[in-house]
This record gives structure tokens, sequence and C-alpha cells, in this order.
């Protein structure tokens, strides 16, 4: 009789590569056997570091089968090279925040581009909508929720264990701007700002939501790289003003987040255009860079929002809900970027994977 699937599977652990310490099959170097009739297919998984060794264990492979079933009739063994992990892999799997539905980052290549003002605004919309949020200040450096949600006046609360968040314009927000002094400079090396932002984000009671949404410091260093490895990501937004030199570091944010294994969700043009008291439209930065980028990267537009006095004022008084009241061109435009954000959230946390592979 024929060897089988079973049996084979067991001899290949007779094989171990060279500076190993199991063998192929203990390693999850072999994804697949088939055996039927004494035909028997292999197809092993190596990653790109052992790509070498194809040959020399194809071969091992191709004498274990036969020794084992000299009348086994014919060998195939097929190498591909198997997926390299990315951090956002093991955040799927160990997920230390499975009451939060949607984790959404919200970064840039470069700052002074608005990226807070559109983290909070993002967040207070979609609580508008019905949703709940949560809103994490990850900009450990120069923390702006303080300002931006009104916080001067609230003191920081918990217990030894868990930070309780602060429930302010119906959202659920924490900011390391509320746990030093207000005026200390953080000069941080990088495993510092690691663990304050870990802190934040797990040692926060955030109880279930819908969404959180991080707000990340620009560019592309210790923070953003932190989220990656520590949370499962629904996807990320990038912010991005018209003019080039924005465009060009926003295209390094995005390819920064792919490199994670972060997918983004779309691009918001920030600044886009202003309306004076004459009524007229006018692109101060121009109008339109970040949308060409959006195309150009195959990105959705996820909006275009306007510079506005009153996004201003409102921002600096803390009082972000006042910019969905006015039922004007801005909270229009901040509605219809929230509700695209949902919609492409809803997509993505669709086509999430479910199963985990090791």
């Amino acid at each position: 009789m024929a060897a089988d699937k079973q049996q084979i599977t067991e001899q290949l652990r007779q094989i171990t590569p060279p500076n190993a310490s199991e063998d192929i099959v203990s390693l999850g170097l072999v994804d697949n056997v088939a055996a039927c009739d004494g035909i028997v297919a292999v197809r092993l998984a190596l990653p790109a570091e052992a790509m070498s060794l194809k040959d020399a264990l194809s071969e091992q492979i191709e004498q274990v089968v036969r020794g084992f079933d000299p009348e086994t009739r014919q060998v195939t063994v097929n190498v591909i090279q198997a997926a390299t992990p990315t951090p956002q892999d093991e955040a799927r799997e160990t997920n230390p925040l499975p009451n939060v539905k949607h984790i959404i980052a919200v970064g840039a290549g470069k700052g002074g581009v608005g990226k807070s003002t559109v983290a909070v605004n993002l967040a207070v919309g979609l609580a508008e909508m019905g949703r709940s949020v949560g809103l994490l200040d990850g900009d450990i450096y120069g923390p702006s929720m303080t300002t931006l949600l009104g916080l001067q006046e609230h003191s920081a609360a918990g217990t030894s264990q868990l930070l309780r968040p602060f429930n302010v314009h119906g959202i659920r927000a924490m900011t390391i701007g509320k746990l030093v002094e207000p005026d200390k400079a953080l000069v941080w090396r990088g495993p510092m700002a690691h663990g304050a932002f870990r802190q934040l984000a797990l040692q926060t009671d955030w109880g279930e939501l819908d969404y959180l949404i991080v707000d990340l410091p620009p560019g592309t260093g210790d923070v953003p790289l932190t989220l990656a490895q520590m949370l499962p990501l629904t996807g990320a937004v990038i912010v991005c003003t018209p003019q080039v030199v924005a465009q060009d570091d926003a295209v390094r944010a995005v390819k920064m987040f792919e490199q994670l294994g972060i997918g983004v969700l779309g691009v918001v043009e920030n600044m886009s255009y202003f309306i004076g008291d004459d009524g007229k439209e006018y692109d101060i930065f121009g109008k339109g860079g970040a949308a060409e980028m959006a195309k150009t990267l195959e990105l959705p537009l996820l909006g275009q929002l306007p510079i506005n006095t009153a996004l201003r004022a409102n921002g600096d008084a803390g009082r972000p809900r006042r910019n969905f009241e006015a039922g004007d061109q801005l909270a229009e435009e901040l509605m219809t970027f929230c509700r695209a954000v949902d919609e492409r959230a809803a997509q993505a946390g669709d086509a999430q994977p479910t199963l985990s592979i090791s």
C-alpha cells in the first residue's frame, strides 16, 4: 500500500536544516503534503534568508520519501517564499484591546498640517453619528489634546492599575498632557516614549468602543512602530495639505504604514481652501494636491476640509462639538469626512483575516 499524507509528513521530521535545532515540520516549513497512488507532492514555504537551501532540502525530501516507500512513482517538491510577518500579524494574535472594534491611526509625514485637529474632529464627528469613541493622544512629545478638548480644569484619575479616560464632548479621551506638568518639556529617548505610549494605550479603562482614534506624532519614528507592534489596526488616515512639500512627506507616511502591515483607509486634504468675508473661495495653499496624490497612490480621498476661522476658534477654546452645530459648509465637510471614514472602516473590518497563521 502506498504511503499516505500523514506517514510522509512524519518521515519528513528526519530532515533538519543546517544550523537549525528543529526539523522542517516542527519549524513550520512544510506548507502542504499530498500523496495519492504513489505520487507525492510536498510544498515548502521558506523564509527569504533560507531560499538558498531549496535545492538541498528538495533532494533530501525525495530521498526520504523514496527510502520510506520504494514503490513511490513520483516525488515533486515545490518551494515558495514564505510571507514575511509584519508587526500587525503579532498584534492581531495578541490583541490587548478586544473590546475595541476599530482602531484608526491618524498620521502625517510632517507637522503643521492640522493632524491633531483632524483627529479630534473625526472622533467627535463619529460620536455625533452615534458611535462610541475613544481618542488617544499619541503625540508624546507635543500633546495638544489638553487645549483642543478643553481639559485644563479636568484632573487625571484612576487606580494603580488603570487610568480613567476624560469623558468630554461625547468621547473618552486620554493624553499625557494631563499626566505631566503642563509646561514641562518631555526630553525623552525612544524607550521612554515607547513606555509612555504603551501605558496610555493599554492602561486606560476604555471600556467597549466602536472606535479608538489614535493621534500620532508627525514623522515615521518610535510611536508608530510601537503602535503597529501592539495594537491591531483597522487602518490609517493620512492628513495632508495641498502643497507639494506636504504631499512628499505624506507619501512617506503611506509607505511607512504599508511596511508595518497597516492598511491606509484614505487621505484627507486639510486647509484645502478658504472662504473670505466676501464669500469668495481662495486656494491659499493651492487646491487638489492631496487629492491628486491620493489618486496617484490609488487611495480614496476621504474629504477636503477648509481653512475656517470657527474651526480655529473652537479648537483654541476646546469646544469641538460647535464645529458640528453650525449647519454651515464646515459642518457639512466634516460630516462628509467622518461618514467616509466610517464606511471605509466597515469595509476594512469585513476584510480582516479570521484565521491566525503561524
